[in-house]
């Protein structure tokens, strides 16, 4: 079983979409993963050599982060985006749209269920 990132990926999936499963990581990242491993595309999570997996480990090492350090670096900036007062800061504290969208009608991901008034 191949465990890249702390992430256990998925035996009998492909390389590039094995290498999804891991936060930080999506389609695009991970072709250009593959074709600095010397890896092919098609080539199945279970078929990777040791050699193959321990240099898709370093190529993702060595190039940003991933799993745990984005996490912690997308939650220390939103923490920070909150701490100045920014706009967005605002919004992300009353957990509301953070990107412009519409509020009047949808949104209801972001706000939860409606609240209703006067109902009896």
């Amino acid at each position: 079983m191949a465990r890249i990132a702390g992430v256990d990926l998925p035996l009998n999936k492909h390389v590039q979409i094995g290498l999804t499963y891991i936060y930080g990581i999506g389609k695009s990242r991970a072709a250009k993963i593959c074709d600095e491993a010397g890896v092919k595309l098609a080539t199945k999570v279970k078929d990777l050599t040791e050699e193959e997996t321990l240099r898709i480990r370093n190529i993702i090492q060595r190039d940003g982060m991933v799993e745990g350090d984005l996490r912690k670096a997308i939650s220390m900036d939103i923490k920070r985006l909150m701490e100045i007062g920014s706009y967005r800061g605002l919004r992300h504290r009353r957990g509301l749209p953070v990107h412009g969208q519409r509020t009047h009608t949808n949104a209801r991901t972001r706000k939860g269920p409606r609240r209703v008034v006067g109902k009896k």
